[in-house]
């Protein structure tokens, strides 16, 4: 096992005794984002069932996301600043941590929608979801008012380019889209206040947004996201993890294999495409916080999904041993 641990791709397939399989892989971030991945996975299965040579030619001109030169930042990122984690933010040692995945199907994202004014109810499902968890995350971390928060959200560039990168790019296409608030005006404020910065912060990331970023990157010589009071999302429910097919079928599940236990409220949070006992397709977000938070996060969340009919969104996530 020691030696899967190690190198830029690993791939481990178990075949259980019910006659199924688990196809684990394990994948060095610098060289492919998602959907990057998922377009991988989709050619190996496609090589897999007898084809010669993937639908989607793979493509790695990375070149392609180069800075021009000379490097111009015309845009204002927060995301590298240097932080320091506030003292209310920092999890005590003595709390044992709590690891639950949450569902959200179109019944919750209902109930949710129905708190937020008419006029808004035009947003999409990830602002409306995103917007709702960092409001009840903070509540549950009940940090001081006056301390600053953050929400780090990863967005998609391919088509956001111009021109659109080409289908098959495999490698890393993403750039970082950062909302800035205090604790008080963020749990104070009604669920709109937290809607609209997301909904501002996705209408900024435009093609000279993006290209800022990398030359941001470029002059600053690769600098670390400061992920310090963060609130970091990564959304992979609709880039097709659960699509390929190695002859065996579809998956019935494709997103992480662990969720993260690191002691830092800061952590990624995962949306991972899933489906429900009752075969309802929908959003998992699997989540991790200190005994004491997550008992009020759960508070929170069926305070607002209390009426739904299936009993509320929460269900204890297995780890796997993959």
């Amino acid at each position: 096992m020691d030696s899967f641990l190690c190198g830029h791709l690993n791939l481990w397939v178990t075949r259980l005794r019910c006659g199924g399989f688990t196809f684990a892989l394990r994948l060095n971030h610098l060289m492919s984002d998602a959907l990057g991945l998922a377009l991988f996975m989709n050619a190996l299965g496609e090589i897999a069932r007898g084809a010669c040579a993937p639908s989607i030619p793979p493509l790695w001109q990375m070149e392609l996301l180069n800075a021009r030169n000379p490097p111009q930042v015309t845009c204002t990122h927060h995301e590298f600043d240097e932080l320091v984690e506030p003292q209310s933010l920092i999890i005590n040692p003595l709390h044992e941590l709590a690891c639950c995945s949450f569902f959200f199907g179109s019944t919750q994202v209902s109930a949710i929608r129905k708190k937020i004014p008419h006029h808004l109810l035009k947003y999409s499902t990830f602002e409306v979801l995103t917007a709702f968890l960092w409001r009840c995350r903070t509540i549950a971390l009940s940090p001081n008012p006056e301390d600053q928060v953050r929400l780090i959200f990863m967005n998609r560039v391919r088509a956001i380019l111009n021109p659109p990168l080409p289908r098959g790019y495999y490698g890393n296409a993403y750039a970082i889209s950062l909302v800035v608030t205090t604790v008080g005006k963020l749990c104070e404020n009604p669920l709109e206040y937290a809607l609209e910065l997301v909904w501002k912060a996705k209408a900024n990331f435009t093609d000279e947004y993006v290209r800022s970023f990398i030359y941001l990157v470029v002059t600053k010589g690769r600098p670390r996201t400061a992920i310090v009071k963060s609130f970091v999302v990564s959304n992979t429910a609709r880039v097709g993890l659960r699509d390929a097919d190695y002859g065996w079928g579809t998956a019935v599940y494709g997103g992480l294999a662990k969720i993260s236990e690191i002691r830092n409220t800061s952590a990624t949070t995962f949306y991972i495409e899933a489906m429900n006992s009752k075969g309802e397709h929908g959003i998992m977000v699997p989540v991790c916080l200190p005994t004491p938070a997550m008992e009020r996060f759960v508070k929170e969340l069926n305070s607002i999904l209390q009426d739904q009919s299936d009993g509320g969104p929460m269900s204890k996530f297995i780890i796997s041993s993959l």
